[in-house]
């Protein structure tokens, strides 16, 4: 019997991108269903009773729930497909590190960049700006996080090149300037169809700023 694949999920979420990249690097087809976060389905809520966030991988009615997590289970289950972790033990855990760096600096004080005013705003783009230089340099001369090929470091940040108009918009920064090699990796990915296929473009999700900014009495 075929696998049976459903994707909850909402558009902007950088989270989402990367469960979606990942199915498109295995060659899975899936069902996707768009959320509303403001009226969470019962299906959302029945299958991560939990946290009730997205996304969320159903795979033949049951739930995976955390971006990295349904990643890897991606990348275990369907192992004979265009593997993303590597073999080697260290090696692996090591891009589980850096994929949790990611999402406890880029996302959290990425949110602070539009967020926030004065100088809690000014810190905010200056920690940004280090987390940056730091997964720069974590890169160093290699084409991509995983080597010669795209892995699972490389599928857990570079949705976040989607955000990045916005990030360097509201910081008021230039990312080609702050971190040149970074643009080159996040350019390199985004020729594979995984990739651009997966995420929306950058000033549709700066208009989606905006008006987040506009919700939460946030005025620069």
């Amino acid at each position: 019997m075929a696998d049976k694949l459903v994707l909850l999920d909402t558009w902007p979420s950088p989270f989402g991108m990367r469960v979606r990249i990942a199915l498109k690097e295995k060659g899975l087809h899936y069902d996707y269903k768009e959320e509303n976060l403001r009226e969470k389905s019962p299906l959302l809520l029945k299958m991560n009773p939990i946290h009730k966030k997205i996304p969320v991988l159903i795979h033949n009615e049951k739930p995976i729930s955390e971006s990295l997590t349904i990643v890897q289970y991606i990348d275990e289950f369907w192992k004979d497909k265009s593997s993303l972790l590597p073999n080697d033990p260290y090696e692996r855990a090591s891009e589980r590190f850096w994929a949790d760096y990611v999402d406890k600096k880029v996302f959290e004080i990425g949110r602070k960049l539009w967020m926030t005013k004065g100088e809690e705003h000014e810190k905010a783009k200056n920690d940004f700006i280090e987390c940056l230089k730091v997964l720069e340099g974590e890169l160093g001369d290699k084409t991509y996080y995983g080597g010669d090929k795209m892995g699972f470091l490389d599928v857990a940040f570079v949705p976040y090149y989607s955000w990045f108009y916005s990030y360097e918009t509201c910081g008021k920064f230039s990312m080609e300037e702050i971190c040149p090699k970074l643009m080159e990796w996040a350019k390199k990915c985004m020729e594979k169809d995984s990739v651009s296929e997966s995420l929306p473009e950058s000033q549709k999700i700066y208009q989606f700023v905006l008006k987040l900014k506009q919700r939460y009495g946030i005025v620069d």
